[in-house]
């Protein structure tokens, strides 16, 4: 595999944790190795890019951060409503959704805990290709071959070289 992609599997691309678990003290949200969902806070190499259709919020919209690259419809949501649910998002979203996002929407989001559209996400740049509804995979799938055309080498020395730069952190 030289490019991975994420998606979900359904009319939701993940909703994040069950929060009855979660203040139960019961939830088992992640790994050591990975942090939430076994992923967030993976070392990796290779990219991936996050392929959504439907809600990507809290956990979920965690999810899609630590992705390499975007592709959604404008049916896709991205938001981190914890704090209406006097949570905190400490899976990453604070400190890189400012990275992808203009800080300012970013602190909109974060703090009224309202999602924003696959259209919004795309023309402030957190979503790199919007596609038609239903066609996220596809469109992912034809964006990991046009990286894949590269020199896999060259691919993840570049994927390292740019995340080490601060533009985006893992």
């Amino acid at each position: 595999i030289w490019a991975g992609i994420l998606a979900g599997n359904g009319p939701v691309f993940c909703a994040g944790a069950d929060l009855k678990a979660v203040a139960s003290g019961n939830a088992n949200l992640g790994t050591k190795r990975g942090g939430f969902g076994g992923f967030v806070t993976l070392e990796r190499t290779k990219p991936i890019i996050a392929a959504v259709e439907g809600p990507a919020v809290a956990g979920g919209c965690e999810l899609v951060l630590a992705c390499d690259m975007v592709v959604a419809s404008p049916t896709a949501s991205f938001g981190l409503p914890e704090v209406k649910r006097s949570l905190v998002a400490m899976a990453g979203g604070t400190t890189r959704l400012p990275k992808r996002l203009p800080p300012n929407i970013a602190m909109e989001m974060a703090l009224t805990g309202d999602a924003i559209d696959g259209s919004r996400a795309y023309h402030h740049g957190l979503v790199n290709i919007l596609c038609e509804p239903g066609e996220a995979i596809e469109v992912a799938v034809k964006l990991a071959e046009r990286v894949n055309a590269n020199a896999p080498l060259a691919v993840r020395a570049t994927r390292k070289a740019i995340r080490e730069g601060g533009v985006v952190s893992d």
